[in-house]
């Protein structure tokens, strides 16, 4: 009985730490259902015609999205139509960051003229899944079969600053790679943003 306890423990234990961790390359992503600004539900499973997904954590209030916001319509503009467009998950408690409520998202969404889905993960309960930690947080997923595998995560350039002093264009280097049917140079970089706003 005891080596059963000790046994589910450390399975519990295992799942709780990659849990916390989040996805890593390789991995196998899990779909999500979540309130698009227009009211409507979207889940990835709604776009049949999908090669892969960039996935990206952002939100309506944190100057580094600002800046990269025309980035990332370009990005989609770029690349939906090559299978690959990009999802914007808003992952900030609303009662921590007034700024990104639902109703915010709306206004910034009308703004900008997003041609993208920008998704309220209300709850909280996607972006720990992936192991999201700034705002942005990108995640480009291929598709395998019937799985999501997660290729890149991280930045989506190397500054966020201004677009046209960019040297190193992670984000689209590993699309590119998929696209044409290799893995990405470079995998993984460090998410430079806002941390994700969590109720106290």
């Amino acid at each position: 009985m005891k080596r059963f306890l000790f046994t589910l423990l450390v399975m519990v234990a295992t799942i709780t730490i990659a849990f916390s961790q989040g996805y890593k390359i390789g991995n196998k992503a899990a779909d999500f259902r979540l309130k698009n600004v227009d009211g409507k539900m979207v889940s990835l499973a709604d776009y049949v015609d999908a090669k892969g997904f960039v996935i990206i954590f952002s939100c309506n209030h944190c100057p580094y999205i600002i800046a990269y916001e025309d980035r990332m319509i370009d990005l989609h503009n770029k690349y939906a139509s090559k299978g690959y467009p990009v999802i914007a998950i808003n992952p900030n408690d609303p009662a921590a960051q007034p700024q990104d409520s639902y109703e915010k998202m709306i206004e910034r969404a009308n703004e900008k003229k997003f041609p993208f889905a920008y998704l309220f993960d209300d709850g909280q309960k996607v972006y720990p899944v992936y192991g999201a930690t700034r705002t942005p947080h990108v995640y480009l997923l291929n598709k395998k079969g019937g799985d999501l595998i997660v290729e890149y995560i991280g930045t989506i350039d190397d500054n966020y600053k201004d677009a046209s002093q960019v040297k190193e264009k992670f984000l689209e280097n590993a699309i590119d790679a998929l696209i044409a049917g290799k893995k990405p140079a470079v995998t993984e970089t460090k998410a430079i943003g806002c941390t994700i706003k969590v109720k106290k």
